[in-house]
């Protein structure tokens, strides 16, 4: 084994969904400045390479869809041979469309459902037998929409449902293989989710640096010590 080669193997590394932009970006570059090897995830070739570019040395950016459990087990195995192992899964990606039950279409919730809450399954069954290795975390992003139904929201209210219960159900199949898992359940995220572009009135909400900042705070949690469910809220939303 090369010096290089024996580095990479010996470096931690982390596997982010959805990290083109938003959420999923700000929790890859944070990983990359504390020193994680990191994969980044998008459907979009140019936009993903793009980011990864932006992160810099330690980053790499692969294009994957979710929705496909095989292109998601190659991803995987991808980044396990070129870091030689995988610490951290952080499953980001996500997709919403929003109407009346009378008007969602199937098409719209088989996308909503097999993105949001199908995806995810993949991406932890890809994960699982690297994390086993060594141990790790495994990060879901959920939301508050996981608790909170609201009108229109139909599949996106149950793929959040259905995600929250997988998580907690992954934590007890996992944690006597020392593999932690926590769902992060946000408010109000300043993000380009659902077609919005972010700008200065979106300055009271969540910052997808904060979800990066709460991520790299509980990798330090001490390792007897699982905060499985985590509700992160605008600390001072507008009033109405």
């Amino acid at each position: 084994m090369t010096q290089s080669e024996s580095q990479s193997a010996s470096r931690k590394s982390a596997f982010v969904t959805g990290a083109s932009k938003g959420i999923g970006f700000a929790v890859a570059r944070a990983l990359t400045g504390a020193g994680y090897a990191v994969t980044l995830t998008s459907r979009r070739q140019a936009e993903v390479e793009a980011a990864a570019r932006e992160i810099g040395q330690g980053a790499r950016g692969v294009v994957c869809d979710v929705r496909d459990p095989q292109a998601l087990q190659q991803a995987v195995d991808a980044h396990v041979q070129a870091f030689g192992g995988l610490d951290v899964l952080f499953v980001n990606a996500g997709v919403g469309s929003f109407a009346n039950i009378e008007d969602l279409t199937v098409e719209q919730w088989r996308e909503v459902i097999d993105t949001n809450l199908s995806g995810a399954f993949y991406t932890i069954k890809a994960g699982i037998p690297a994390l086993k290795r060594r141990g790790g975390y495994i990060f879901t992003l959920s939301s508050l929409a996981g608790r909170n139904p609201f009108a229109g929201g139909a599949a996106y209210n149950a793929s959040k449902f259905g995600l929250n219960g997988l998580s907690e159900v992954l934590t007890l199949d996992l944690r006597q293989h020392d593999i932690k898992v926590t769902q992060i359940m946000p408010g109000s995220v300043a993000t380009h989710f659902a077609g919005h572009t972010p700008s200065e009135a979106d300055a009271w909400k969540i910052q997808p640096e904060d979800i990066a900042q709460l991520t790299l705070d509980l990798l330090e949690m001490p390792a007897r010590t699982l905060p499985s469910r985590i509700e992160v809220r605008p600390s001072k939303p507008p009033k109405r």
